[in-house]
């Protein structure tokens, strides 16, 4: 069995590659091409944490997985999101690989959001802002600096050391960033936003979003409220990876959208999926003045497509660590 390490995945896995593999896992999803149980998760008490299991069968990339991943939102040290990736021989059923999670979920994550901002945002949106601190927001920003027409990513957070040093570590990277003097001021700012947070109560409020403003959010915290307050949800055009993964029971699903609909102001039927507007089966957004919000949770499948990338380049490039088991 292959093990490869955080270094061996991060050298392999190209994030333009991952757009596109992803927006084909999305397709496949929608279309019931691919297997995809719901999450299961076991919660640590006194941590508002959770260990998570999402195993994927994805037949176009000829990948079966199973992803473990923890989730600690009060980690300062490391990241909030740890995990690993065991890949199996779809013919046989037999371990082929084990792989570092933790940068795969950031980016396929942050990639999520790109394909969605390229599939929903306006045609001429230009200034994105990134909510929060942390890997994710990190890796966001630089998935978003990378679509086409963005010229300018604003980082805003509670802690505005945090934010500033992200923007350097973005300007190192030859990204055009700054940091906005608040979350409400890069909201308001801005044509693209992107959530990154654990929040207790929502960081992006409806009363702050210009008319076709386009919203990624990706956060989750199993006690909050979400990062996005039910005014936004009611009135954008939302879209989620999947009706079932986002309506998953606690501690799985997204709070912001099973709360809209549980008040009535979101009916099941108004969710759309990323496959299906990547597929042409829905439009993405009516017109420049729309609200659009793409709600994340992670899924498996995207971590299936996201392994088989890292599992082909690994093996072109002779990197990683064979091991008998």
């Amino acid at each position: 069995m292959l093990v490869l390490s955080a270094e061996d995945v991060e050298t392999v896995l190209d994030l333009d590659r991952l757009v596109d593999a992803l927006e084909a896992a999305m397709v496949d999803l929608s279309a019931g091409q691919a297997s995809m149980p719901s999450r299961v998760a076991a919660t640590v008490s006194g941590r508002r944490a959770i260990l998570a299991a999402m195993p994927a069968y994805l037949p176009s990339a000829k990948a079966l997985t199973t992803k473990l991943v923890s989730l600690f939102p009060e980690n300062r040290d490391r990241p909030t999101h740890q995990a690993l990736i065991c890949c199996f021989d779809p013919e046989t059923g037999s371990p082929v690989a084990l792989m570092d999670g933790t940068y795969v979920t950031a980016v396929r994550t942050a990639a999520g959001s790109a394909l969605a901002t390229r599939l929903m945002a306006r045609s001429n949106a230009e200034v994105v802002a990134v909510i929060g601190t942390g890997v994710q927001a990190g890796s966001h920003a630089r998935a978003l600096a990378r679509v086409r027409g963005i010229r300018l990513v604003r980082v805003a957070g509670r802690d505005q050391a945090k934010a500033s040093a992200l923007v350097d570590e973005l300007r190192g990277a030859g990204i055009v960033a700054e940091s906005a003097p608040s979350i409400e001021d890069a909201v308001r700012s801005a044509d693209v936003v992107c959530a990154a947070t654990h929040p207790a109560q929502p960081v992006v409020l409806r009363g702050w979003l210009r008319p076709g403003t386009h919203v990624n959010s990706v956060g989750y915290d199993v006690a909050g409220a979400g990062e996005v307050d039910s005014a936004t949800v009611a009135e954008a055009r939302v879209a989620v990876e999947s009706r079932a993964a986002v309506l998953a029971p606690p501690p799985s699903g997204a709070v912001e959208i099973r709360s809209a609909i549980d008040r009535g102001l979101i009916g099941e039927d108004d969710l759309v999926e990323i496959g299906e507007i990547s597929a042409g089966r829905a439009p993405g957004r009516s017109d420049d003045e729309q609200l659009t919000l793409y709600k994340s949770v992670g899924v498996a499948v995207q971590d299936a497509a996201a392994a088989a990338l890292v599992l082909d380049g690994a093996r072109a490039a002779g990197l990683g660590t064979r091991i008998q088991l």
